[in-house]
């Protein structure tokens, strides 16, 4: 189960954070289709547009297969046999695509059988747990991150040969999905639009949601399920599996209503007082950082700063650890903070060219 997003990554930070190597192995940034259709927000729902990753090919005949486009495509897939000339009177629900049963729903197994695979790119998924009576609680879930010693190197890629080291920060999470493309009957602009694979959860998520989505952890993964040119159906379908490698945090319920969307969708809580932690070290840094890059605060004329302040996350120091008891998450935060003012860096290292 999929059913909210965040993307909250400006297009350029967002381009940077995707920098992948061609079959001539050659450092490449994938470009750009519509980018005025992404809209940035830290509280995606299904039928918003949120950027995904397809192989180049999709959209130009004779391309490499390998070589990537960004595209914003919306979130439930619209089968191109659909009939009527609105998309949201489809009768059932497209936004995600159980991968026990993709080959035998039509919606899924044709555009899967024309290699329409896409990667759905996000910072990161929520997820509600049931608790007593009808309460649910949120999670964020992403991957874990490696915590560097080039952190604020990103605003000094101009050159190609800088792109490697330009991002070394936020890992966005990297979810497979198939696309579709459907042609209005009375004519008109294609829709481009998208399903996210979902598997069995992984044992660290069980007991917040029975289903997750199929998460491709890694750069061949994410390679060999884009270049449908190369890798088949059937060996794509291998990389479709739970993975363990993945945390989480508890959130407001500031985000359960798809209209919000400020920082504090992503913020841990604390179960025990439920309310939000007093930011701290690199966790004020991370508020600070997501209040400046908002996309509705982020001022076009004046120069993009040097992205130094760009956050050190909670996953650099919180454990991979079974899911907490009705009370353990509070105590698993207070771990991080208490570890997190211990391991603070006196000042920033400069970046070096």
């Amino acid at each position: 189960m999929c059913g909210r997003t965040s993307c909250h990554l400006p297009r350029d930070v967002l381009t940077r954070a995707c920098a992948y190597q061609d079959r001539q192995g050659q450092q490449r940034l994938p470009e750009w289709r519509d980018p005025d259709k992404y809209c940035p927000s830290y509280n995606k729902s299904p039928q918003s547009n949120s950027p995904v990753l397809l192989s180049r090919l999709h959209l130009e005949k004779g391309a490499d297969s390998s070589e990537r486009i960004i595209a914003p495509m919306r979130w439930g897939l619209v089968p191109s046999w659909f009939k009527e000339g609105d998309p949201s009177k489809l009768q059932f629900n497209t936004s995600n695509c159980r991968s026990d049963t993709i080959m035998e729903k039509r919606s899924f197994k044709v555009p899967l059988g024309k290699g329409r695979r896409c990667v759905v790119l996000a910072d990161g998924f929520y997820e509600w747990q049931r608790c007593q009576g009808n309460q649910r609680q949120p999670y964020f879930i992403y991957f874990p991150q490696i915590k560097t010693e080039k952190s604020g190197s990103i605003g000094a890629a101009n050159n190609p040969e800088d792109w490697e080291k330009v991002w070394d920060n936020w890992r966005l999470l990297t979810m497979a999905g198939i696309f579709d493309c459907w042609e209005p009957p009375e004519g008109g602009d294609c829709l481009y639009s998208y399903s996210i694979i979902t598997v069995d959860s992984c044992k660290g998520l069980n007991d917040i949601h029975h289903r997750m989505p199929a998460i491709l952890d890694g750069e061949e993964a994410v390679s060999k399920w884009l270049d449908f040119g190369e890798v088949s159906t059937q060996e794509a379908l291998k990389l479709i599996h739970p993975t363990e490698n993945i945390t989480f945090h508890p959130v407001s319920p500031v985000v359960n209503n798809s209209r919000n969307n400020t920082p504090e969708c992503l913020a841990p809580v604390d179960l025990q007082v439920k309310k939000e932690l007093k930011a701290s070290g690199s966790s004020q840094m991370m508020l600070q950082w997501l209040t400046t890059k908002s996309p509705k605060k982020e001022d076009p004329k004046i120069p993009q700063k040097a992205e130094s302040d760009v956050p050190q996350w909670s996953s650099q120091f919180l454990q991979k650890s079974p899911f907490p008891t009705k009370r353990g998450g509070a105590r698993l935060l207070e771990q991080w903070l208490k570890q997190e003012k211990e391991e603070e860096p006196v000042a920033k290292r400069p970046h070096s060219q």
